[in-house]
């Protein structure tokens, strides 16, 4: 016998079982769906809304809009991604409704401006250098030998958070859906509606950024 309506007997539901659950009103399926994703959810409307109450709501409408366009799912992309394109559609929704929120889904032209350096300028030789014309000055320190308790430290691990706080909207939510909650490529592109390039982009970006941050706070660290 499986776990519960929304398994099989040997291991997970695919796709199609889990839809044909739901369609039948599965209360279990339905729940271990909202135990899965929920977490998730709220953190991607707090992208869009600053106040947690607001974004419980936004996360709230997105289910019933979920349960509400059952009948019309067609199974083009996978059914995460489809949830996660209904609550950005509410958030954005909201958004219109108070404006007092920032919008984070967008792409700015800043965010993907050519002219913005991916790595500081200041580590290269500048183009007159009689030898090494525009080669590295100061290459990035490689932390494969630090100890690992300093880099999963605390105050380390909030520098990095404050320096994904601090990035372009756009890099905020690329990096975060990448390199935190472990997202593939596709669906951050199938999700937020940008081709492979601007993720690609926007990701590489904020990931110096934030090492930029981090190698600041750990060689300030090391001279102290």
């Amino acid at each position: 016998m499986p776990d519960h309506p929304g398994a099989t007997g040997s291991g997970a539901a695919t796709e199609e079982e889990l839809l044909a659950a739901l369609r039948r009103g599965d209360e279990d399926a339905f729940a271990a769906l909202v135990e899965k994703h929920n977490a998730m959810l709220m953190r991607m409307a707090m992208f869009y809304v600053r106040d947690r109450s607001v974004a419980e709501d936004v996360v709230q409408e997105t289910w019933i809009g979920f349960l509400e366009s059952l009948t019309r799912f067609e199974g083009r992309a996978s059914i995460k991604t489809w949830i996660f394109r209904i609550l950005i559609n509410s958030a954005k929704k909201r958004l219109r409704r108070d404006r007092r929120s920032i919008p984070f889904s967008s792409l700015s032209s800043e965010d993907l401006d050519p002219s913005e350096p991916t790595v500081d300028p200041e580590r290269f030789l500048g183009p007159a250098h009689s030898r090494w014309p525009h080669h590295w000055r100061s290459t990035p320190p490689n932390w494969g030998d630090m100890p690992e308790n300093r880099l999963v430290s605390g105050e380390t691990i909030g520098i990095v958070r404050s320096a994904i706080e601090s990035l372009a909207p756009a890099q905020r939510e690329v990096i975060t859906l990448r390199d935190i909650e472990g997202w593939t490529s596709d669906e951050v592109c199938n999700v937020l509606g940008i081709t492979d390039t601007n993720q690609r982009v926007l990701l590489h970006r904020a990931r110096s950024k934030v090492r930029r941050e981090l190698e600041k706070y750990l060689d300030e660290e090391k001279i102290a």
